[in-house]
């Protein structure tokens, strides 16, 4: 994280969804998913929701610099049964990312173990010996020849700690505005959207599918 915390000033939530048991926000770019260490780290999109719902609870997060969709249960029941669906897949999810390059194929797998870089935290490193299974599906949505970049879908199979964006820029195509894996020059944020979250209501056995397009 940088030494300087500025989050984005207090607004009115960006609420997607909401019923008695869960809630889907949006989550803007450069807000911490959850309070950091430190009284000047305690601004969150989670403690500005507890301000409005004070039963809202986190069932996952985001990175710091990725904008889109996170889930909350409303009370401790809920919150371990979203988990559990988290956990065994049941959640449907896609991202939206600008990339550097144009894509090899337009759909693809990038199947790499990742771990923990500790002579380098925060960040994450593909290793082969020791690291978990991490599974990312891609599909080229658009490519543009003037910058040379390409925007993708992108479905994390498995929820490594910055899963995308280390696989990315493992097949040489770093998230534009990527401070960490890539150029923190080459856009004014990390172009990386949680655009799509899907899973069967816990009460009403319906699908709910929940969408956020970019604003990139």
């Amino acid at each position: 994280m940088p030494p300087d915390y500025l989050p984005p000033r207090r607004a009115d939530l960006d609420l997607v969804y909401r019923d008695e048991l869960l809630l889907v926000l949006n989550k803007p770019a450069g807000l911490l998913a959850v309070p950091g260490r430190g009284a000047d780290k305690s601004d969150s999109l989670a403690t500005r929701v507890q301000a409005e719902f004070p039963d809202a609870l986190v069932v996952h997060r985001l990175d710091m610099a990725t904008s889109g969709l996170m889930l909350f249960a409303r009370g401790e029941q809920m919150q371990r049964q979203l988990s559990a669906m988290f956990r065994e897949r049941g959640m449907e999810k896609r991202y939206v990312a600008v990339v550097a390059g144009k894509l090899e194929h337009a759909t693809g797998e990038i199947a790499l173990p990742l771990g923990s870089d500790w002579d380098n935290r925060p960040r994450q490193k593909v290793d082969m010996a020791q690291g978990k299974p991490s599974l990312t599906r891609y599909r080229l949505l658009s490519y543009d020849s003037g910058t040379h970049t390409s925007r993708v879908e992108l479905e994390p199979v498995t929820g490594r700690t910055h899963q995308l964006r280390v696989h990315l820029t493992t097949r040489g195509h770093p998230i534009l505005g990527d401070a960490l894996y890539g150029d923190a020059a080459s856009a004014c944020r990390l172009l990386l959207h949680a655009s799509k979250l899907g899973f069967v209501h816990p009460q009403r056995g319906e699908w709910l599918a929940c969408i956020s397009a970019p604003d990139f």
